[in-house]
């Protein structure tokens, strides 16, 4: 078997392999990595999956994208430690599950990718001794779950941007609690201003002599291991070999590329839905055949999903044969029928959002938070184009309800119950820094605290 290798959605850089891959985090050419071919798993193999534990699915997806990289053993042992809670599929109706990936350490879908993330960086580091200083765009989850994953990880520093108006008080104790090598920045702007400057200083040579990457969905090491709960599903919900309908709430589309690569690698897939909140780009995008960003983007209740640019638009353009680059210019179309006919988008607004919440509660006791409504939202608008017929499918919740203590307790008159890695959050002080949405104050921040 040869390793597998990654290429720049721009096309202008070399091709690299997993760990270079992971230590750049964004393509020198400000493309983003993409596998250059997908691994292949087969239908038995993931029929196989329905008895395996959680840890050990995610060991086989990623074994053939870490051959010659990290020996099976100790690929194995790392995700055992990644991943040591539950991810529960609960039903609804019919063959209909919600899968809450909501049970790890910081009651977010990010810890799947950022818990394996961190061990494999921090694996690639010590045998290099190596440092590194990960800059992280968040819009809510990610920061949190990156932080947290790569707390008192031995040479690696997290600095984590964050914008001060758009993000739930929980979210932002998550990453502002913590101490020792992690740090953060409250961004006077919007989530795509602070995913602006990180990418700008990827590219600066001023800032060469620190090492830089980044832990956001621009990473294909934040894309790998989010394909492995795809399979998770299917393996209990789908028999060998039958097509899943598959919702997934959608910001900067990075959960939605986990559903992509899965699908590469094997996994039936009848329908991809991919769901937004009032940044409407991409619904827009597939009606039409025309993107254009929103600047500024749009404060919507499901605020980790406020992306009027999402990053992972380049690599889905890519594998549908187009090109588009990182400030959103399409410089070569993409297959427009096929992405039609793969995936189904929709908007929804907040209020459909609080409505869905409220419905989803009273018609199946099924507790959503803003996110989790959207893609439950979408989910419904893709059935009234296309009844499922006995399909199996899986709508994803992506973050906890205790997050969004306030919208729940107006909506359905009660607090929903907070797990202890957020009850413990209420107790912490907070340290953070503030910065303007300005580039030369940002580089002069860096310079002086990481140089």
């Amino acid at each position: 078997m040869e390793p597998v290798i990654f290429e720049s959605t721009n096309g202008q850089s070399p091709a690299v392999d997993l760990c270079a891959a992971l230590l750049k985090g964004q393509a020198p050419d400000r493309g983003l990595y993409l596998p250059k071919t997908f691994p292949r798993l087969s239908t038995a193999q993931i029929a196989d999956f329905a008895r395996l534990p959680y840890a050990e699915i995610a060991f086989q997806v990623l074994a053939p994208y870490c051959h010659g990289i990290v020996d099976p053993e100790s690929l194995r042992a790392l995700c055992a430690d990644a991943y040591n809670f539950e991810v529960p599929l609960e039903p609804v109706f019919d063959r209909v599950r919600v899968m809450r990936l909501d049970r790890g350490p910081t009651a977010s879908f990010k810890d799947f990718a950022a818990r394996m993330m961190a061990r494999w960086i921090g694996r690639f580091l010590r045998e290099s001794g190596r440092t590194l200083t990960i800059l992280t765009a968040t819009s809510g989850d990610t920061g949190s779950a990156v932080a947290s994953a790569f707390h008192g990880v031995e040479g690696i520093r997290v600095l984590v941007l964050f914008p001060i108006g758009e993000v739930s008080a929980r979210q932002r104790k998550q990453m502002t609690t913590l101490r020792d090598n992690i740090r953060s920045i409250a961004l006077a702007g919007k989530f795509d201003d602070c995913q602006a400057l990180v990418k700008q200083a990827f590219a600066d040579p001023a800032l060469s002599r620190i090492p830089l990457s980044s832990a956001n969905s621009i990473n294909i090491g934040r894309l790998l291991p989010q394909s492995v709960y795809y399979f998770h599903a299917a393996a209990r919900l789908a028999k060998p070999g039958e097509p899943l309908v598959i919702a997934v709430p959608s910001g900067n589309f990075g959960d939605m590329m986990g559903a992509v690569i899965a699908g590469r690698m094997g996994l039936p897939i009848h329908r991809l839905v991919v769901p937004v909140n009032g940044n409407n780009e991409f619904p827009t995008f597939l009606a039409t055949g025309d993107y254009h960003k929103i600047e500024p983007s749009r404060n919507c209740l499901s605020n980790a999903m406020n992306v009027g640019h999402p990053s992972n638009l380049a690599r889905l353009a890519a594998l549908y044969g187009g090109h588009l680059d990182e400030t959103g210019a399409v410089r070569r179309a993409p297959d427009m029928a096929a992405l039609r006919r793969d995936l189904f988008s929709s908007s929804v607004s907040d209020e459909q959002t609080r409505a869905t919440l409220r419905e989803a509660w009273e018609k199946y006791h099924l507790l959503l938070e803003p996110h989790g409504a959207v893609g439950w939202r979408g989910f419904l608008d893709y059935l009234q184009t296309e009844p499922l017929h006995d399909k199996p499918a899986v709508v994803l919740e992506t973050a906890h309800p205790a997050k969004f203590p306030d919208e729940i307790e107006r909506l359905l008159g009660f607090t929903p119950e907070v797990p202890p890695s957020l009850a413990a959050l209420d107790r912490l002080p907070e340290d953070f820094d503030r910065l303007p949405v300005d580039y030369g104050a940002f580089r002069d921040y860096l310079l002086a605290k990481y140089s």
